[in-house]
């Protein structure tokens, strides 16, 4: 019997699954797939641990691009969303970003544990 098993690499075989994959399921099948195991990580990490992750990996994709190539990368997603959305819908997602803004903005200026502001000399 003729054994091809050690012809290809193992990555050159996952190559070969995922192209297979991709031609038997589509796109769809990806996202699907990528979706239910970020919400499984999700589930493991919690909210914080979460958002933490993504800090992580947006810090080390942003040193592989430089910070022109980050905000470059950032302007493509923001003009994908647009597309999305539409001119009127984009506009609404930038108004709730600064309402949340200008939220955050004035607990930041509030005193803590109820103190009066003014001068304490």
């Amino acid at each position: 019997m003729d054994d091809k098993r050690g012809d290809m690499t193992v990555r050159q075989a996952g190559q070969k699954g995922g192209t297979s994959t991709a031609g038997k399921h589509g796109a769809s099948f990806y996202r699907e797939i990528g979706k239910r195991g970020g919400q499984a990580r999700k589930g493991q990490l919690g909210t914080e641990g979460y958002a933490k992750l993504g800090r992580k990996g947006g810090e080390a994709r942003k040193t592989q691009l430089g910070s022109k190539g980050y905000a470059d990368l950032g302007r493509k997603g923001g003009e994908a969303r647009k597309t999305q959305l539409g001119s009127e819908g984009y506009a609404q997602l930038g108004r709730k970003g600064g309402r949340r803004v200008a939220e955050l903005i004035r607990r930041g200026k509030q005193p803590p544990n109820g103190e009066k502001t003014g001068d304490h000399r």
